[in-house]
Order: structure tokens, then sequence, then C-alpha cells
């Protein structure tokens, strides 16, 4: 749950989507400028290979930040919530009955 709307953010963010496209332009100036040394299909090769490679690369950084990334604290804390909207809930409830004891013992009286 922590994981996948860390994820959605990430993706949410076009991020990964600013990424790849820097990788596609760099690549299309750097072919652009070394066009003597390249044919046109190396080119368009190239530049669908580095554009493929850099998102790949892009979703393994994405992967490794999941993976290194410590989970402990916001269990920790999602538990702290269960726990504490509980110990509320029952807080109520008892602030409930104790308000219809005192109101039974005025109508007695």
């Amino acid at each position: 749950m922590i994981t996948e709307n860390f994820v959605k953010k990430i993706f949410s963010s076009r991020l990964v989507d600013t990424y790849v496209a820097t990788a596609f332009f760099s690549t299309l100036i750097f072919f652009v400028f070394n066009a003597n040394a390249y044919t046109p299909l190396e080119m368009i090769v190239g530049v669908i290979f580095v554009t493929i490679a850099f998102k790949g690369l892009c979703y393994v950084m994405i992967s490794l930040v999941i993976l290194f990334y410590n989970l402990d604290d916001k269990k920790e804390s999602i538990e702290f919530e269960k726990v504490s909207s509980r110990i509320d809930s029952l807080l109520n409830e008892l602030s409930l009955q104790s308000a219809q004891i005192r109101t039974k013992n005025v109508m007695k009286e």
C-alpha cells in the first residue's frame, strides 16, 4: 500500500517521462552533431535503443529506491494511527456510557 502510493506519486509527477525525454533529445542532439560519422539507419536505431535503455534504467532506479527505502517507520506510523483511532473510539464510547449513567441518575432523583 505504501509502496503503491509512492510509485503512483512518482509516475504522476511525470519525472520518468522527463528523464526519458531528456535522454531522447540528448541522444538526438548527439547524433545531429556527429552526423558525418553515422548513417541515418544507425541514428534511428541508436535513438530508439538509447530511449528504451534509459526508460529501463529509470524503472531499475525506481525499484532500487523502493528496495532500499526503509518502510518500518511508515508501518509504525500507520499502526500508531490505527491504534490511536481505536483508543479514541473507545474513549468516546466510555464518555457516552458515563453520560447515559449520569442521565439515569438524574432521572431517578
